[in-house]
């Protein structure tokens, strides 16, 4: 039973996430070209409506996040929540009155079916809670390295697909380790209480990897389309939290024969996301303003 509640709960996050990304989309396009990567860009979405919706949204989004680890594996919450992609599209479609073309419904079925197989075929289980020091400090280094390495490489390009992709690269992989954080922080929470929970260095280390991420993410959307950024961040999202189940949780998954149908699950799952770029479906958007 636990398995099944930590799916549907990572079905509920992917639905929030999706629904908060679109309103911080809304929002980081009205902010002025000058002001991305700086303080401004925290100063303008503060004061956008939209902007501030979506991050209640994520909250509650987060919280059935939290749920969903403490019941079920990193290896099988994570991937689930490839579906924010076309959850994306479609709540924007729907936010921008525009009907999702043939071909956005296609990729949609391509990754809904292909995550089905894959999780099916992988059946993921949950391995153990505690993480050395030592594992937690050469994850944190590695993720810090490779997310350093996207910013610094997205510095270096002008706004478009490339630098949306890169920042949304960089986003991912904090994400992912946010969510690695977040199920020590909520298993300590579920089985020590608020006080340990208060005393836990993952706690705050959670908040701070989102925080950070949410920025990332903030100027991956204020870089490019929506349909550059959101593939690298929801793939890179799974792809990177399953490493990170497996390798600090010690999540298991199916091997031998099992891999070919998890391999076509994959397939379709990375066919739908590239295919849904030629919906050609941009959300609710308005001009962005001159910058200084």
């Amino acid at each position: 039973m636990a398995p099944v509640l930590a799916a549907l709960f990572g079905l509920l996050t992917a639905i929030g996430n999706a629904t908060g990304t679109v309103l911080q989309r809304i929002a980081a396009r009205r902010v002025p070209a000058g002001d991305a990567f700086s303080p401004r860009l925290v100063r303008h979405l503060l004061r956008s409506p939209a902007w501030l919706g979506g991050i209640a949204v994520i909250v509650v989004a987060a919280v059935c996040q939290a749920l969903a680890l403490v019941l079920g594996s990193l290896a099988l919450v994570q991937p689930i929540l490839v579906t924010e992609l076309p959850f994306t599209l479609l709540i924007a479609s729907a936010l921008s009155r525009r009907r999702l073309p043939t071909v956005g419904w296609v990729a949609t079925a391509l990754i809904a079916c292909g995550l089905g197989l894959g999780l099916a075929a992988a059946a993921p289980t949950e391995g153990h809670n505690q993480v050395t020091p030592a594992d937690w400090a050469l994850a944190l280094v590695a993720t810090g390295g490779a997310m350093a390495a996207c910013v610094l490489s997205a510095l270096t390009r002008r706004r478009g697909m490339a630098r949306a992709a890169l920042f949304g690269t960089a986003a991912a992989i904090g994400y992912a380790m946010t969510a690695a954080l977040m199920k020590s922080a909520a298993g300590t929470l579920a089985q020590q209480g608020v006080g340990a929970f208060l005393t836990d260095w993952h706690t705050y280390a959670c908040v701070a990897a989102g925080a950070w991420s949410l920025f990332l993410l903030a100027n991956a959307m204020e870089s490019g389309p929506l349909v550059a950024s959101q593939p690298s961040l929801t793939l890179g999202e799974a792809l990177v939290s399953l490493a990170l189940g497996i390798l600090l949780y010690g999540d298991r998954v199916r091997t031998g024969w099992w891999l070919v149908p998890a391999a076509v699950g994959a397939v379709l799952v990375t066919w739908g996301v590239f295919l849904l770029p030629r919906a050609e479906v941009d959300e609710v958007e308005s001009h962005r303003p001159a910058g200084p």
